[in-house]
């Protein structure tokens, strides 16, 4: 689902996957912006050239951060897909299900391709089309699950689906209000058995 580019991704040596997962943890807890490459290298245990030399630049690492944490969420996400009950209510519960259980495992600040657009701005960044593309899958996903709800007002109703999605994981990433995610569960299945009444 969605139309964007997947990014060409770095063969991953030892080395490499020690730069990458102490930047995944560093820009996660930090911010990008807030995390150099001294520290990615320190912290990894490898020198500056060992860094350049697998990633060639810091915004290299910030692709792959990004584009490893989206991979890892699709799949995470398909398997609460395959374990859902067949019907497209259920299928749709179950993205809110997954984004709950994610959130509490690996998103205590909120949702990183958020937090990554806060500091990513210029549509030139080679990691720019990874954040957007994240957000194109997942409204693809949601049309494609509405479709099987609403066929005539599948477009509208994906984007409310997406809209109290992201929403929730903004919330719950400024700690606005207890478990927001469920909240916008609550609010979805609502909308969904309001949906099939009047169909």
């Amino acid at each position: 689902m969605g139309t964007a580019e997947q990014p060409q991704r770095v063969t991953m040596t030892r080395a490499a996957r020690r730069v990458l997962e102490a930047a995944e943890r560093l820009f996660y807890e930090r911010g990008i912006h807030a995390v150099g490459v001294d520290l990615i290298a320190a912290e990894a245990g490898v020198t500056k050239k060992t860094l350049y030399d697998r990633f060639g630049s810091k915004e290299r690492i910030v692709v792959e951060y990004l584009a490893g944490r989206d991979e890892r969420w699709r799949a995470f996400l398909a398997q609460y897909l395959d374990a859902a009950h067949a019907t497209p209510r259920a299928r749709v519960l179950a993205v809110f299900d997954a984004s709950r259980a994610w959130s509490a495992r690996f998103g205590a600040k909120g949702c990183s391709m958020v937090n990554a657009h806060a500091e990513i701005s210029d549509p030139s960044h080679p990691a720019f089309p990874v954040i957007g593309g994240q957000k194109e899958w997942m409204l693809a996903l949601f049309t494609g699950l509405a479709r099987d709800i609403a066929p005539d007002d599948a477009e509208r109703l994906g984007r409310t689906l997406m809209l109290l999605h992201e929403g929730a994981l903004v919330a719950h990433g400024l700690s606005v209000f207890p478990d927001p995610v469920a909240h916008a569960r609550d609010e979805a299945a609502a909308l969904l058995d309001a949906v099939t009444a009047g169909a």
